[in-house]
């Protein structure tokens, strides 16, 4: 897929863990983890807006596009 997830670096930035993230954000540690790696088919846009708040960035922070 050439949509790349970049939450580890922006998490990495802000020094924060998954596990602060997903209390931070109200989605479980496993969802989370499925986004994290990239696994995840779709994002709502509720779901980054909520991310975004609390890394203090913007959806272009946390997604990629990389041509295949």
């Amino acid at each position: 897929m050439p949509i790349r997830v970049k939450l580890d670096e922006r998490m990495r930035e802000k020094g924060m863990s998954l596990t602060e993230l997903a209390e931070r954000v109200g989605l479980t540690l496993a969802n989370l983890s499925i986004l994290k790696t990239g696994k995840a088919k779709a994002v709502r846009f509720s779901t980054l807006e909520a991310i975004c708040a609390a890394l203090e960035c913007k959806p272009g922070d946390l997604l990629d596009y990389e041509e295949e």
